[in-house]
């Protein structure tokens, strides 16, 4: 497969983290300090639902495509706005689509699942082009008392179009299972026959430094993993793109891997961590940024609640978008480079 179109859309409303101070027992210097976080988008009046559909067309719109053309639909999320009927199932009709369409639950790794599953359809003649969307409202999940996560979280919606071609050189998927580290329960319901568990407390769990740790150990090893398996060095590489879910884990694997910083773009101070819309959010940054050409090679590596992660290595086969929107805070830790124009 290759990239053949790519779109996103993010909510209209802008929750910095002087607004949490008011709410939480927090202060700006402290989140930004361990988390590189200075603001995040949350939705409000819009649905998941109209996010997924705004960043698909876009994505069918900028690959030159109409939804018929569309062969399957994949929106990797964790809760859309119905249990069921899944996003993609309620985005199809509007694309104008009549493919199957299914939600991929891998955590915040589930945009890398969807893109090797995108791939696997493709190889095997059963889809032509595939629409991969990236769908999150994390904030609806988050414990708004906790100031230790729900400082963490933003929503948004990122989306590309796969079609043949040989630009995914490698891919690597894992899962660690693993309850405790972090997770949210569902809800118990109302059954009068059955009891609710006893740890049923609403909101997100998590345990800090064990999710840290494994980010940072299982990130660097499947981006090594999936460079070698392309035949690469990790030097060849143009960007890595890294699931934004924290800046003192995005810094922990430059310096493990010895990486430049000018190769690992970074929004996360905008966005939060939006789950598995993180990487393609950050991918049409730099596309719209005229900093993606043609044949540069891209490293992408995102870890999530199961455990889950995956990695893959993808040559870039994509003109430049007609216009360009300079975004000259990418690069936090190394000089703005220069885009093509």
């Amino acid at each position: 497969m290759k990239i053949l179109g790519i779109g996103r859309a993010l909510p209209e409303q802008v929750i910095a983290n002087g607004q949490l101070e008011a709410i939480l027992d927090t202060l700006n210097e402290w989140i930004q300090s361990r988390t590189g976080i200075r603001e995040r988008r949350v939705l409000k009046t819009h649905s998941l639902t109209d996010l997924a559909l705004s960043a698909a067309k876009e994505a069918i719109s900028d690959a030159g495509l109409t939804g018929e053309d569309i062969g399957l639909i994949l929106v990797a999320t964790t809760l859309g706005d119905y249990l069921f009927p899944s996003i993609a199932s309620l985005i199809q009709a509007d694309l104008g689509a009549s493919c199957p369409a299914m939600d991929l639950h891998a955590a915040c790794a589930g945009f890398i699942y969807a893109l090797d599953t995108a791939d696997a359809y493709i190889r095997s003649g059963k889809a032509q082009n595939v629409l991969i969307v990236g769908a999150e409202a994390i904030t609806r999940l988050a414990d708004w008392e906790d100031r230790s996560t729900c400082v963490l979280f933003g929503d948004g919606a990122g989306a590309m179009v796969a079609g043949p071609g040989d630009g995914l050189l490698s891919t690597h998927l894992t899962a660690q299972t693993n309850s405790d580290v972090l997770y949210s329960m569902a809800p118990p319901g109302n059954c009068p026959f059955t009891q609710a568990p006893q740890n049923a407390s609403g909101g997100l769990k998590m345990k800090g430094q064990d999710v840290y740790r494994y980010a940072v150990t299982r990130s660097a090893e499947d981006l090594e993993i999936v460079v070698n398996e392309a035949g690469l060095e990790i030097s060849q590489i143009d960007w890595f793109l890294l699931h934004q879910a924290n800046r003192r884990i995005l810094d922990a694997v430059r310096a493990r891997l010895s990486l430049p910083a000018g190769k690992l773009p970074s929004n996360i101070h905008r966005t939060g961590n939006t789950s598995a819309a993180s990487i393609p959010l950050l991918m049409h940054e730099l596309y719209h940024a005229g900093l993606l050409k043609e044949g540069q090679l891209i490293a992408m590596s995102a870890f999530g609640a199961g455990l889950t992660s995956g990695a893959c290595v993808l040559r870039w086969d994509k003109a430049p978008p007609e216009t360009l929107t300079l975004a000259d805070d990418l690069f936090p830790l190394s000089q703005q480079p220069t885009p093509t124009t």
